[in-house]
């Protein structure tokens, strides 16, 4: 597939299925050249989400448990392929590839087994899903708006088999939390790896605060901007290239050590000429600061530029910061 091939009919369908945020009564794919369409503009978007996703895990320190990862409700298979692009195929024993539609499981397998060729990559059968067998990493994305019910207490058995779950979502307010219930609902049973700093009930979803959301916001890679065939996409598509919006959950059974003194940014800060006011989230709860830039220059310089994703450590009197330094590991770099 090439930008001149894309099947436009297919994609403003697509689009407009996810703007109506509807359970989906079944599998949307229609060809082989649809989900090419799809995987060539709109899913390398989400991939961007992922990439910035598993830029953050990896600055945590988190690396999968191993065995068999899970790509469910696979479509064109780009979210199991970043995954297994970030920390390298010799990290799983195989991936397995599932969705309603045999044309979408057909299509990632074969772009799997394109991208890594000593990876076993397999469709899913029904035996497998129904079964036992332990699932080493379960991958979720882009799902939660068009779950039935029943659909979702499937997918909720195979987040019971797994060692780790990594689930990434559309960045709107519903979306986001929804996918908060779900992550107090398995907070008992799994560590909280991302993007929580503690294992508390999520503040966002305690009354007064109805009108948050758990979301953040990936950067698209800046030479896209520069490229005739994806501003024409964005004209044509009706979307800001700019904006990325995601929010996500990651889980994992393995014990780790608690670090209640950190503290995660949500959303986007907001710069005024003496400060930035930024949406903190933290073992205490949630509460909007003020990193002030007397105290801090290269702080609030730093909040105002950085792409990584805002995972810190404060120094507070009270609602105001005086300085602040990020807990990742490393900043995060292109996964492509």
């Amino acid at each position: 597939m090439n930008w001149t091939e894309l099947d436009w009919a297919s994609l403003d369908r697509h689009r407009g299925q996810f703007l109506e945020g509807q359970p989906s009564a079944g599998p949307y794919w229609e060809s082989p050249s649809d989900l090419a369409s799809y995987d060539l503009t709109f899913g390398e978007r989400i991939g961007w989400k992922w990439d910035a996703v598993l830029a953050e895990l990896r600055g945590r320190g988190w690396r999968p448990p191993g065995g068999l990862v899970l790509d469910w409700g696979c479509g064109s298979g780009v979210a199991g392929r970043r995954v297994v692009e970030a920390f390298g195929p010799g990290a799983f024993e195989s991936l397995l590839l599932w969705d309603h539609s045999p044309l979408a499981v057909e299509f990632a397998r074969t772009a799997a087994e394109r991208g890594f060729p000593d990876l076993p990559v397999q469709a899913a059968t029904a035996g497998f899903l129904a079964g036992t067998e332990p699932i080493g990493l379960l991958v979720v994305s882009h799902v939660l708006n068009e779950l039935t019910d029943p659909a979702l207490v499937e997918l909720a058995a195979l987040v019971d088999r797994s060692a780790a779950v990594l689930w990434t979502e559309p960045g709107s307010r519903v979306t986001s939390r929804a996918l908060g219930r779900l992550r107090d609902r398995w907070r008992e049973a799994f560590q909280l790896v991302a993007p929580c700093t503690h294992r508390h009930p999520c503040p966002i979803l305690q009354d007064g605060n109805e009108r948050h959301w758990c979301h953040f916001f990936a950067a698209p890679p800046s030479i896209i901007f520069a490229d005739p065939n994806w501003v024409r996409f964005g004209q044509r598509a009706g979307i800001d290239l700019r904006s990325l919006p995601y929010c996500f959950l990651a889980l994992d059974r393995r014990p780790a050590v608690e670090d209640p003194g950190r503290s995660r940014v949500i959303g986007r800060p907001e710069a005024f000429k003496p400060y930035v006011r930024v949406l903190n989230c933290d073992a205490h709860g949630l509460a909007t600061l003020e990193v002030m830039k007397r105290s801090d220059p290269a702080l609030y310089k730093e909040l105002n530029r950085t792409k990584r994703p805002l995972v810190y450590r404060w120094v507070r009197e009270g609602h105001r910061v005086m300085g602040g330094l990020s807990t990742l590991e490393t900043p995060p770099t292109s996964l492509r």
